[in-house]
């Protein structure tokens, strides 16, 4: 919305006069602001800094739950700042700012942390930023949430849309991405895994194993993984040569066969999965399987997927869905929470493409049947998947409506002008974000076609559309539905990553 003016020459001079004592004056440093201005989670992410690189440095004890270590910010301020917040939730020892020590104020209850340098920093400045700490990350909660897995399993920081505060101090929110470096320490007969590639093992003492990964690319915090335990580490490559490592938990049992049935055909799928949306975005591929967690993950290069997802068989539309994201949601972030049907909608249609590929249902049949199948006093239609709320962000509404509406768009403007809006906004959008009402001016841009009202139907009223996602074509040649036989297996994916997401 353009904000009112002034006209005339009351105006005009008033212009002229600030702008000259702009030019005259500076203002002083002042704070970053505690968030970046999310309307789900007014504390998510921070003002005044821009992070471009982490450097992880931890030791990890299973038996007693104690982190220990260093996190290195290299960050660059976007304003005069007098002091910044960190997004964290562990107990700092001490913070230093281009190698002084700062003053800090551990906020853990609300997840800040305030940190004040010795020197104020400039707009445009780069900083280096260390902060040291040891503490349980199990003890500690922000606003009442711990995101922190540990048990049998060893331990998780897994978690959508916040994680990262328990196990390094950050800038948690997915505009601010950044490329990482995380050692993690562990006692031998542990293995501790991470996002890219695995630079290589070391021991510098008896009993223990150091464990360093590199992430190349831009990459959010909330898709950082922290896994330590008990793990099989699986090392391979893919066709084209980029390195493949899998890892299934020592305790899944009877699911350990079909989830690895499942997580090694990873390759494959990318490589399908690349014909649809562009070429694979990142340096490597691979997925993890844990007992730790109920719902997955698709933490960058390498998802993490809960056991009981493989307990009735293989399940690679899972697979699919979180490596969609790969695409949609790691390398085009979402620009603000609301958003995120630009991550689930879309990989959610993913499982639909590949259910096709793999002669399990087509995407125009498991989306009829979708439609057909919820009346139309059912909770599917009783959200709007632009802007579900805060919590009901991972609702089977975002998912199923969140692919129907891409179906409806792709009855509307036609195979070609469809996936020539989807591989130009992956292609557009890279390594950044995006917000939906951008995807909604691509799309009308690319089709030559008016689509708000289509819009307004699918993503941002409540109730059942009139017409269903394949077009009056589909009212007027109506048969009994019939159950696509992916449909169960899909549904149930989305019932898992609705019900335990802490967010």
């Amino acid at each position: 919305m353009r904000a009112r003016t002034r006209t005339g020459l009351g105006a005009l001079a008033a212009g002229v006069v600030s702008v000259l004592l702009a030019g005259t004056a500076s203002a002083a440093p002042a704070p970053g602001a505690p968030g970046v201005g999310d309307t789900y989670y007014p504390n998510a992410g921070n003002g005044g800094t821009d992070v471009l690189h982490y450097d992880i440095r931890l030791t990890y004890q299973p038996a007693t739950d104690l982190l220990s270590g260093t996190t290195t910010l290299l960050l660059t301020a976007t304003q005069d700042l007098s002091r910044f917040d960190l997004d964290f939730a562990l107990k700092a020892s001490s913070v230093r700012v281009n190698n002084r020590p700062a003053r800090f104020t551990n906020q853990n209850g609300n997840g800040e942390l305030v940190v004040t340098p010795a020197q104020p920093l400039l707009k445009g400045q780069t900083a280096t930023v260390v902060v040291a700490y040891a503490d349980t990350p199990s003890t500690e909660t922000v606003d009442g949430l711990n995101a922190w897995k540990k048990g049998s399993f060893g331990a998780l920081g897994i978690d959508e849309p916040q994680s990262s505060a328990w196990w390094f101090p950050a800038n948690d929110h997915p505009t601010d991405k950044a490329t990482y470096d995380v050692t993690i320490e562990a006692p031998d007969g542990n293995t501790a895994i991470s996002n890219g590639t695995l630079v290589r093992t070391s021991k510098s003492r008896a009993g223990w194993t150091r464990w360093q990964w590199r992430s190349t690319k831009p990459q959010a915090t909330y898709l950082t993984s922290f896994i330590v335990g008990k793990y099989e580490l699986v090392q391979s490559a893919t066709p084209d040569g980029k390195p493949f490592i899998t890892a299934y938990g020592a305790d899944l049992g009877d699911s350990l066969y079909a989830a690895k049935a499942s997580v090694e055909r990873t390759p494959e799928i990318n490589e399908f999965l690349a014909t649809q949306f562009g070429a694979y975005p990142f340096e490597a591929e691979g997925g993890v399987v844990t007992s730790g967690i109920g719902f997955s993950l698709e933490n960058q290069t390498r998802p993490t997927y809960g056991a009981r997802n493989f307990r009735a068989g293989s399940n690679t539309t899972l697979v699919a869905h979180e490596n969609a994201h790969q695409w949609f949601g790691d390398d085009v972030s979402l620009g603000r929470w609301s958003d995120i049907w630009l991550n689930e909608g879309f990989a959610s249609y993913a499982e639909w493409l590949w259910s096709e590929h793999e002669g399990e249902g087509t995407v125009a049949e498991l989306a009829q049947y979708t439609y057909d199948s919820n009346p139309a006093d059912g909770d599917l239609w009783k959200l709007v998947p632009a802007d579900p709320g805060a919590d009901n962000q991972f609702d089977n509404a975002v998912y199923d409506r969140g692919a129907l509406a891409l179906q409806a768009l792709r009855t509307a403007v036609g195979d070609q002008a469809f996936f020539s809006i989807l591989k130009t906004w992956f292609a557009q959008k890279r390594g950044s974000h995006g917000r939906i009402l951008e995807f909604i001016a691509l799309a009308e841009k690319i089709s030559g076609k008016p689509l708000h009202d289509l819009f307004q139907t699918w993503l941002y009223t409540a109730g059942k559309p009139s017409v269903g996602p394949n077009g009056a074509a589909a009212l007027t040649a109506r048969v009994a539905p019939v159950k696509p036989r992916s449909y169960d297996q899909i549904q149930q994916n989305h019932r898992f990553l609705h019900a335990e997401h802490a967010g």
